[in-house]
């Protein structure tokens, strides 16, 4: 850096040899300077005192800059004092690289970072005399503003002196950063508990909506993102957490602290305070006014606080968990990874409501206040997966629309986002979706800049990946990277609480109605395979609904025709003694292919698609065969 800065010294025409310049400004000009940095010459007055009294009688002095490297004040040591008159260290003096070379203010300046000049690494030689600390001030939009510096005699160079300076710096950035941003949610925050309070917590300003305003030093650095990355984030997207919950957290009689989780993954503890309209509110005194101020600002297509209560309240874990010995176990792992950013892989047949789960985990999560993006790997023409997914600019391609589109992953940003049947997914693709997934970066089609992207990852299939890893259909390091919590739901058939989940069932759709099952109807059902699990349960029942009479009960001639016949097809199948080759000897040729059909579905994993290609007939055969 020192060499650098000495080439650029040497292109601004300065020669070593040149003697120092003592023509500062006049008072009058002085204190129009002081006047346009009125905020940074106020906060940092007392830190330079402080700073001060750690360094007396070092020979050293304090000095504060503008962003142009002209002093507005100093302190010192009176022996010092007559040594920097002699090389100009007075205030109204510019000490930028342009008027003096490499030195520590100037530089740091120039390179936007805490820079140490000693003795003869100055470029003029009349410097060769002192040794300089300084640390740019950034204000609260990440622009430097000022300089502080502490500068002595060379002989009397200590490397702590650096550090004292950095963290005085940094004292009057918070100080700026409290007062620019009065109003509004502010989030002290450190992966360690015992740091949040100290010159070492990150702080985060938002609007009481949750959009993004600001964050100190240390917030950027723990966040791992730009100023301008961070301008594109909210609350939710940069802490998994909503206003809502935030509030609902400070609610509670005893609040602690928030435990969040940054988009690198990295676990933080956090100190939250909100202020509206000159009125603090943290703690526990989160008061109706400010979720009444949240509410107002959050209503731009997210849920407000009231619709994710409801909707809380309809499908959850809990709400799912219906007596089922195996269900209640998936639940159980569930809750412990809630909010852990662990991926989340669902496997078992089609139908059996992996979807379901994915939103009851969503709703249950920190990310419940953020959107819920599913994506059906399956149902999307390769072509147009990858604009689906990952979104595209302006003319792209042909055919694209007029200004682009944002693509699906961008849309979950703070939430979650579901990819069902991921087995599905083009190759090609998947190389893509890892990057995604490890950069948490997503750049669209036809553009060259990436965006930042936050969102929990629920993935589904009924497919088997480890044989498709096998056969090279998928990708090993995708699945290891999808592969955090994997829980597999049963088949309908093999659940224990299949009344219970009937009545649910009925209950959803009854639209105030009661509805009920005979049983001789409940019994049919048990005894049913149900192929198509609860998508073909749900259906059935909604036609038969519609068909009953004014006392809402469902019998036996409510169901349908089809239905019917397929019971009773299996019920004479299972009845009829030998069999050859696993077919009933008496077998009539529908027999024959439906039998035929129900065990290529089980060697392709209830996949239709994959049973339809292997057995040379079309979906919709199929489906009306096990219908």
């Amino acid at each position: 850096m020192v060499e650098q800065s000495h080439q650029r010294s040497a292109s601004y025409g300065l020669s070593t040899v040149d003697k120092p310049d003592f023509s500062p400004l006049t008072k009058t000009d002085l204190s129009g300077v002081i006047e346009q940095n009125h905020a940074l010459h106020t906060y940092a007055l007392p830190v330079m005192e402080t700073l001060y009294e750690q360094i007396v009688n070092t020979h050293n002095m304090v000095i504060l800059t503008d962003a142009q490297g002209v002093i507005m004040h100093t302190l010192g040591d009176d022996d010092f004092l007559e040594k920097a008159n002699r090389v100009a260290l007075t205030p109204g003096v510019a000490w930028s690289e342009q008027r003096r070379g490499t030195n520590a203010i100037g530089t740091a300046i120039a390179e936007g970072a805490p820079t140490l000049v000693n003795a003869d690494e100055h470029y003029l030689r009349a410097n060769h005399i002192l040794t300089c600390s300084a640390a740019p001030i950034f204000d609260p939009r990440g622009a430097v503003i000022g300089v502080l510096d502490v500068t002595g005699d060379c002989h009397s160079f200590h490397r702590h002196t650096m550090a004292l300076v950095r963290m005085s710096a940094q004292m009057i950035e918070n100080q700026l950063f409290a007062a620019a941003y009065q109003d509004g949610i502010t989030l002290h925050f450190h992966s360690r508990p015992e740091f949040i309070g100290t010159l070492m917590e990150g702080i985060a300003s938002f609007t009481p909506g949750g959009r993004f305003m600001s964050a100190n030093r240390s917030a950027m650095f723990q966040l791992g993102l730009s100023p301008q990355a961070l301008s594109v984030h909210t609350l939710n997207s940069l802490f998994g957490l909503g206003v809502s919950a935030l509030f609902d957290h400070y609610r509670t009689a005893a609040p602690g602290l928030l435990h969040m989780c940054l988009p690198s993954g990295v676990r933080v503890y956090a100190r939250a305070s909100v202020r509206l309209s000159s009125h603090v509110i943290c703690s526990t005194e989160i008061t109706q006014s400010a979720r009444q101020a949240q509410s107002a600002t959050a209503g731009t297509g997210r849920q407000t606080a009231t619709d994710h209560d409801s909707a809380h309240r309809l499908s959850s874990l809990r709400y799912l968990n219906t007596g089922d010995p195996q269900v209640a176990a998936i639940i159980g792992k569930l809750n412990k990874v809630t909010g852990r950013d662990i991926p989340i892989l669902v496997t078992g047949e089609t139908g059996t409501g992996k979807e379901l789960l994915a939103q009851a985990i969503h709703n249950d999560s920190p990310r419940a206040g953020g959107p819920f993006v599913a994506v059906n790997c399956a149902s999307i023409p390769e072509t147009l997966i990858e604009s689906e997914l990952f979104g595209y600019e302006d003319g792209a391609f042909t055919g694209a629309r007029k200004k682009g589109s944002v693509g699906r992953i961008l849309q979950a940003n703070g939430g979650t986002l579901f990819l069902d049947e991921i087995g599905d997914m083009p190759l090609n693709l998947q190389a893509r979706l890892l990057r995604v997934l490890q950069e948490r970066m997503v750049t669209p089609l036809g553009s060259a800049k990436s965006i930042p992207v936050n969102v929990s990852l629920i993935c589904a299939t009924h497919r088997n990946l480890r044989d498709m890893i096998a056969k090279g259909e998928f990708r090993e390091d995708l699945y290891y990277r999808l592969n955090g919590l994997v829980v597999k739901l049963p088949p309908l058939r093999e659940r224990t609480d299949f009344e219970i989940v009937v009545n649910k069932l009925l209950a959803a759709e009854a639209s105030g109605r009661r509805y009920t099952a005979s049983p001789e109807v409940m019994q049919l059902f048990k005894q049913h395979n149900w192929p198509g699990n609860f998508r073909q349960l749900t259906n059935l029942l909604r036609t038969a609904m519609v068909m009953t009479s004014d006392d809402g009960e469902i019998r036996l001639e409510h169901l349908p025709d089809d239905f019917l016949d397929d019971v009773h097809s299996l019920r004479k199948d299972s009845a009829v003694e030998p069999a050859v080759g696993g077919v009933p000897t008496n077998a009539t040729l529908e027999d024959v292919e439906l039998s035929v059909i129900q065990k290529a579905l089980q060697a392709n994993g209830g996949n239709v698609s994959a049973t339809a290609r292997a057995l040379g007939i079309s979906r919709n055969t199929i489906y009306r065969k096990i219908s």
